[in-house]
């Protein structure tokens, strides 16, 4: 038989027990931890792929503009000796050009040598990160060719307008705009004084009109002009005003600017008077 002592402790412990069962009787159940875990961590892995993924093509994206610098010296000049013209805008991913066969006779960008092919690609490229930018919507998607260093194609709605991008060396200044067979004329000043020049005119069956704006920079005569997709009797969807606005630009001016000081096409020949 135990002690006073002991059933004094047995009684106080009985009462500790009692009280703590009370206590918790009272709290509301616990939640199920296991499953707003399971699912925090289910949403942080998917978040780690995402960024993973995301990286990923960051680093492709890197690569391919990598691909696409030509290798320079110290002095930034290219392996043909020449300033790089262009290249890639960062975060732009080249697309592959249209492919145009040329006509009997007619050459290529295919039969440049690497180096300069290589040269006119990087310019094609940096010029189409711009035309898509300044062009109107309803010019739809540009792309470069491999034809010719100055000829991209833009499709819309299934429709097609070839738009040529020319700065060429010449040794005698374009002409100015004349009204003349239902041409319609407009003239702005670039930021540097510069006089340009810009048309609407129909071409072909005279049925579509093509725009086109022209001028005169350092020892280039320069023009962009958007044909019209005659299969389905449409005409340029830009205007002779809204090139002229792509002419002020500064990405714009830049290009040419560079196709002036490193000229990519062949001198413009001069035509004798007669």
């Amino acid at each position: 038989m135990g002690t006073d002592q002991d059933l004094a402790d047995d009684r106080a412990a009985l009462l500790v027990r009692d009280a703590m069962h009370r206590a918790t009787a009272e709290l509301p159940a616990l939640t199920d931890l296991a499953g707003p875990a399971r699912v925090q961590g289910l949403r942080r892995t998917a978040r780690v792929r995402a960024a993973t993924g995301a990286a990923v093509v960051a680093v492709a994206a890197l690569s391919v503009g990598g691909a696409l610098a030509l290798p320079s010296g110290g002095d930034g000049r290219s392996a043909t000796g020449s300033t790089d013209v262009a290249a890639a805008p960062p975060g732009v991913v080249p697309q592959p050009p249209v492919h145009i066969d040329p006509t009997p006779g007619q050459t290529s960008m295919a039969d440049l040598p690497p180096a300069e092919r290589a040269r006119q690609e990087d310019f094609q490229n940096r010029a189409v990160a711009a035309l898509q930018g300044l062009l109107p919507g309803a010019v739809g998607t540009v792309q470069r060719t491999d034809l010719t260093v100055s000829l991209y194609r833009a499709t819309k709605d299934g429709k097609t307008f070839d738009i040529v991008f020319s700065v060429r060396s010449a040794a005698d200044a374009a002409e100015r705009c004349r009204e003349t067979k239902g041409t319609v004329c407009a003239k702005a000043t670039l930021p540097d004084g510069t006089e340009a020049d810009a048309s609407t005119s129909p071409v072909g069956s005279a049925a579509v009109t093509e725009s086109r704006v022209w001028f005169r920079y350092g020892t280039s005569n320069v023009s962009l002009t958007v044909g019209p997709d005659e299969e389905s009797n449409t005409s340029a969807p830009v205007t002779a005003g809204e090139l002229l606005e792509v002419a002020k630009s500064p990405d714009f001016l830049g290009l040419v600017d560079a196709a002036d000081k490193h000229p990519l096409e062949q001198e413009q020949p001069t035509v004798p008077a007669s």
